[in-house]
Parts: structure tokens; C-alpha cells; sequence
């Protein structure tokens, strides 16, 4: 674990490097509502060993950075680009999950000449949550960490029970740690987020958007405005379905997920 400083606050950040020199810029992966740099591991791990540097920090406020967690999307890529600036890189590859999708969709929206590739998981513009689910995470964090469990993964029938089990006390285990505080912070900014659509006229790089078959969080069939948006750009855009998967895809479906952003 490396740390550094951003507005005095520390920061910590997991470096997978990879065995051989790499000219291309490194991915910083972005986490998630309520999540840590840990969800990215096996995809972090897979994509240093096919010769990528990959940077997965703590956003402030989340797993071991520290600070209060900044209120909206706009903050959160703001803050990405400053470390990306902090770690002395002009240009980087940007790929986030679920919020973390939206903080890097604004980001290269923001700094098109600075994001040479964009890759977002679990994403949907905008990106409402159930009133149900904050007030739960305000008032009752146990009924929305469980809340969070029963949506974020397929059923068991397609997943097997006892994988479902091990999937969701891992997450669950992820979500105390990092604290309902921060979890709650992140669910009102993804709810109030209304930028995406705009972010996604000004981005400039090729982008891949990843959406799980049977996400219910992010249904599939609401990223169609947002790659309508992209497509105007210019940069390039496709979309990869993952059959029989829900909103965790980097815990459910790593290898699939690790092909699409692998090395050419």
C-alpha cells in the first residue's frame, strides 16, 4: 500500500505493477458506493500480469484514505484528476464500477485530452437509488447493507448458493468496514447526479461499457442513452454484456471482465 498527501489529507492507493516496462498510462480503477481499492484485486492482479500499471485507491473518507467523503460526482473526479496530477501522470486509463463509473465518465468528460481509454461497469445515466435505500442507509445501515446484498449479485440459482453466500459476506464484510457514514454519503451523491449524459458529448477516448445481464441496479437498458451520447464523440465505443451476471462484476465474472480490458 503506498501513501501520499492530497489536500492534507492522506491517501492510500494499491499499485499492482506489472513484470515488464509498459509505455502506455496507467488505469486508475475507481470503487464503488461504499466500497475500498479491494474489489479490484483479482482484476488489478490479471491486468499487471498482461503488462498494465494499475493504480485502485481509497476515494477520502473509504477504506484507508483519509477525510470526509466528497458530496458529489463532480468532486470525486475532480479529485481523481488531482491525483493522477499528485502521482505525476498527464494522461491516464480511467475504469470505475457502478459510482465509481460516473466519477470516471465526468472525469474524462471534464479532461478529454487527459483519459486515454474509459471503461465503466455497472453504470446507468443517471444513476437513481430507492428512497427506500437512503433512508436505510441514514437510519438503519444493517437493513441497507443487506438491501445492497440482495441486489447487487445474480440469483442463486444461476451463481450457486454457496457462491452467492461467500460473494455476499465478503461484500458485506467490505461495506462495515468502510462505514455507513461514507456508504450513505455516496448513495445521495449517485442519486443526485445529473451530469452523464453532458459528460459523455465531451469524451474523446475509446470507451467500453460493461453491463451484467441481470443486473438490477443497473439494468442494461438503461445505458442506451449514454452510448448513444459517446458515440458522438468519435473515440470509439462498444458494449459487452455478461451473460448471467448482476451488478458485481468484478467478483462474479472477473475473467471476462479482465479479457475485455487486457492488453491488445
Amino acid at each position: 500500500m503506498k501513501h501520499l498527501e492530497i489536500h492534507g489529507h492522506a491517501v492510500a492507493i494499491h499499485e499492482f505493477i506489472p513484470n515488464r516496462p509498459s509505455s502506455r498510462p496507467p488505469w486508475i480503477l475507481i470503487h464503488g458506493a461504499g466500497h475500498d481499492h479491494g474489489v479490484w484485486a483479482e482484476l488489478g492482479l490479471g491486468l499487471s500480469a498482461a503488462g498494465a500499471q494499475v493504480i485502485a485507491p481509497d476515494l477520502p473518507g473509504h477504506g484507508g484514505s483519509a477525510g470526509k467523503p466528497i458530496a458529489d460526482i463532480a468532486g470525486m473526479a475532480a479529485w481523481v484528476l488531482e491525483l493522477a496530477d499528485a502521482l505525476g501522470h498527464a494522461q491516464v486509463r480511467l475504469c470505475g464500477h457502478s459510482m465509481g463509473s460516473a466519477v470516471a465518465l465526468t472525469a474524462a468528460g471534464t479532461a478529454p485530452q487527459r483519459v486515454r481509454q474509459l471503461v465503466l461497469i455497472g453504470n446507468s445515466v443517471p444513476l437513481p437509488v430507492s428512497p427506500l435505500l437512503l433512508d436505510a442507509a441514514h437510519n438503519d445501515p444493517d437493513r441497507a447493507f443487506a438491501l445492497i446484498n440482495k441486489f447487487s449479485f445474480a440469483p442463486a440459482e444461476v451463481l450457486g448458493a454457496s457462491r452467492r453466500q461467500v460473494l455476499e459476506a465478503a461484500n458485506l464484510q467490505r461495506m462495515q468496514q468502510v462505514g455507513a457514514p461514507a456508504l450513505a454519503s455516496d448513495l445521495v451523491a449517485c442519486n443526485a447526479w445529473q451530469g452523464g449524459l453532458d459528460a459523455a458529448s465531451q469524451v474523446r477516448c475509446p470507451t467500453i461499457v460493461i453491463s451484467g445481464e441481470l443486473d438490477q441496479m443497473t439494468p442494461v437498458d438503461r445505458v442506451i442513452p449514454l452510448l448513444d451520447e459517446l458515440e458522438k464523440g468519435g473515440g470509439g465505443t462498444s458494449m459487452i454484456v455478461l451473460p448471467g451476471c448482476g451488478h458485481s462484476i468484478m467478483q462474479e465474472s472477473p475473467e471476462p471482465l479482465l479479457e475485455a480490458l487486457r492488453e491488445p
